[in-house]
């Protein structure tokens, strides 16, 4: 098959990701060092390399370009325990062909393996690999939906296109368009941000594309919009779903042509700017009610970023906290406890709310359960409360397949056997965004056992 070179320097993991590989059909070579690696390289000649971040002596992410220049075209997928912003950004910028946080599933593994070796043979081995992640310093989390972030940033960043960027209120949202803007080739450009929904409908066109001296009452002079504002760098269109038709059909011009019609101007001026827009609608919804134009969409759709909702990635919860605190006290664990066991419909910058009020409500001390602000929302159960829902559960399921008067059928025991543990190691493999070695650890059950629960 190919040759694989891993460059890590604990033996536990090395050993495990060349079994894996080994056992599809690769020839794989293991170095502790960046030295040892680069050695083997010149009489190896790998085909990919898994590169460690952390490494006795010289990082790996320093060292990445004298990889390229030793094995040209062989990708190269960057491995770390710390993912987080500067090591994503530095990844991106060295050529790696992919960024995988530890703890990582080996199946997962194999599979970016497969896509880097076939995406090379694809590409007729003419040099490094494609780049990928990065983001913006506000952005952090470890969480694999925030990795997947992470990963989707970089690649934008280091294109032109539009992006349209969605997810719930509070997501992040305005923060992902500004990493983008500020990793990407107009960093040095103005970054122009407006929010459609707070413009009334009379004025978002002069807004955006300006309007020329007599255009209406009051026009008593040539203004730019915000598109001209924006020339050379980036303009993020906030609630993109609330944009009136007849804007969307000049939006969609702008895309297009790269020009605008200032109001009352007959002639078309030329932009260069790139688009991003985000919103917390659901588009597809409006486009079938006929609110939203489906060129403009697909148009904007070229990347598509999904911001992920914090009951999503509640593994951050510690990370998150202990940022929005910065210098001030700390936050004991039953305070994050509480954090973890609440709903956020506003997400990460309800969150951050809910930590300035405790932070000045505890002044000075640390952060207790008591201190967190009242949330009509209800806690998610637990104890007695989670134990008499899931006896009511049972019961249902009992009284469905054994109807009063009926003969139960034989393999009762079984059957719910089989329905819990599937359906337990379902939602515990998708809460931990499909990381098999993670669902496994928290099941209490070995990868093997997992695997087998699944395949049944």
């Amino acid at each position: 098959m190919s040759r694989i070179l891993i460059v890590e320097d604990e033996p536990a993991i090395g050993w495990s990701l060349r079994e894996v590989l080994a056992d599809d059909g690769h020839t794989v070579e293991l170095a502790a060092s960046v030295e040892a690696a680069l050695e083997t390289c010149g009489r190896f000649n790998p085909d990919a390399l898994l590169l460690d971040v952390r490494l006795p002596g010289r990082d790996g992410i320093s060292a990445l370009p004298e990889f390229r220049a030793i094995a040209p075209g062989a990708p190269v997928v960057v491995m770390t325990a710390f993912g987080d912003l500067d090591t994503a950004v530095r990844a991106v910028k060295a050529g790696a062909f992919d960024y995988l946080v530890k703890p990582f599933d080996l199946d997962r593994v194999a599979q970016v393996v497969t896509r880097a070796l076939a995406e090379r043979e694809l590409a007729g081995n003419p040099g490094p690999a494609a780049t990928k992640p990065a983001v913006a310093v506000e952005l952090l989390g470890g969480s694999l939906p925030m990795q997947t972030v992470f990963k989707q940033i970089s690649l934008a960043a280091a294109t032109d296109l539009p992006v349209l960027v969605t997810g719930e209120t509070g997501t992040g949202k305005e923060l992902a368009a500004r990493a983008i803007h500020a990793h990407g080739s107009r960093r040095d450009r103005p970054l122009v941000t407006t929010s459609l929904a707070a413009l009334a409908p009379s004025v978002i066109e002069s807004e955006l594309f300006g309007h020329v001296r007599g255009a209406f009452t009051g026009a008593s002079a040539d203004r730019q919009g915000l598109f001209e504002l924006a020339a050379g760098g980036t303009i993020l269109l906030d609630e993109i779903g609330d944009a009136p038709a007849d804007v969307q059909a000049k939006l969609l011009r702008v895309l297009e042509q790269q020009e605008i019609t200032p109001v009352g101007s007959s002639t078309a001026r030329p932009v260069n700017v790139r688009v991003i827009a985000a919103t917390n609608r659901d588009l597809l919804a409006a486009m079938e009610a006929g609110h939203f134009r489906a060129d403009l969409y697909h148009r904007l759709r070229v990347f598509h970023i999904e911001m992920p909702a914090l009951a999503d990635r509640m593994e951050d919860v510690p990370a998150l906290v202990q940022h929005f605190l910065g210098g001030a006290a700390g936050a004991s664990p039953a305070f994050l406890d509480g954090v973890r066991r609440r709903r956020w419909p506003g997400n990460v910058r309800e969150l951050r709310h809910a930590i300035d009020y405790a932070t000045a409500v505890a002044r000075g001390s640390t952060l207790e359960p008591e201190h967190l602000p009242r949330s009509p929302a209800p806690t998610a159960p637990s104890g007695a409360a989670a134990d008499a829902q899931v006896a009511a559960a049972i019961r249902t399921w009992v009284e469905t397949v054994w109807k009063p008067g009926e003969q139960a059928a034989e393999g009762l025991h079984e059957r719910l056997l089989h329905l819990v543990e599937s359906g337990l190691a379902r939602e515990v493999l998708d809460r931990a965004g499909g990381n098999r070695t993670a669902a496994a650890k928290i099941l209490g059950l070995d990868r093997a056992t997992l695997r087998s629960q699944l395949n049944r």
